[in-house]
């Protein structure tokens, strides 16, 4: 018990390494969301370890509607886990979060499918995950990485690396930027466009065999319209 209390108190701490904004620990313990959100999963996760899963269920969900932050019950979170912001952060069940790590608004660390098993990401030691990035599917983030704003993650990320993009590439390792060819932020791939690009191409193909059946020239045709 003394071991548990002692965690919540580093919770607190940690809010005043990350957080500049953080004035006294009377504010962050009455108005951190993050900070509510991680304690409320530290007694969920304790009672799911005893096979309590509907209290740790209830006690997430109300922790969800409270906080706007979504935590599974079955999420192994280490010490120190600053959510910064936090509204719509959604972590998976199987989602397992080193030491000393921080993440900010709208990020999901979630699976890819209905696949069981392990199907939500790892995170080690001192990792990052800026706002709005989504880490999907069971891959491990390497230690002191970070995860740019946005960014879509869905592979294995090795340890001090900078990944930015979608998908998520990697331009900074070990200290030394990485001359990543297939990264160019003007030019982020378009899944929408790419689907309409390609639905175009099919209708050309479409007319071109209907003008052979009929015996007519793609010109002819639409002259006779």
């Amino acid at each position: 018990m003394k071991k548990f209390f002692k965690m919540l108190k580093e919770d607190v701490d940690v809010v005043f390494d990350q957080d500049p904004a953080a004035r006294n620990r009377f504010e962050v313990i009455l108005t951190y969301s993050g900070v509510h959100a991680v304690w409320a999963h530290r007694v969920a996760h304790a009672l799911y370890r005893r096979k309590l899963y509907f209290i740790a269920r209830v006690i997430s969900q109300l922790s969800r509607f409270l906080t706007g932050i979504e935590i599974h019950p079955g999420a192994k979170i280490g010490r120190r886990f600053f959510i910064d912001h936090g509204m719509g952060v959604v972590i998976g069940e199987t989602c397992e979060i080193g030491d000393n790590c921080t993440i900010y608004q709208g990020v999901t660390l979630g699976g890819t499918g209905k696949e069981a098993g392990k199907r939500h990401p790892t995170l080690k030691d001192n990792v990052l995950v800026a706002a709005g990035a989504k880490v999907l599917g069971s891959i491990t983030i390497g230690e002191w990485a970070k995860i740019g704003a946005g960014s879509v993650v869905l592979k294995d990320v090795p340890h001090n690396s900078t990944v930015v993009g979608i998908p998520g590439q990697i331009v900074v390792q070990n200290g030394v930027r990485v001359n990543n060819k297939d990264l160019n932020h003007h030019k982020l791939p378009d899944p929408v466009k790419e689907k309409c690009d390609s639905l175009e191409d099919r209708i050309a193909e479409l007319e071109e065999e209907l003008h052979e059946l009929r015996g007519v020239s793609k010109e002819d045709d639409h002259q006779a319209l």
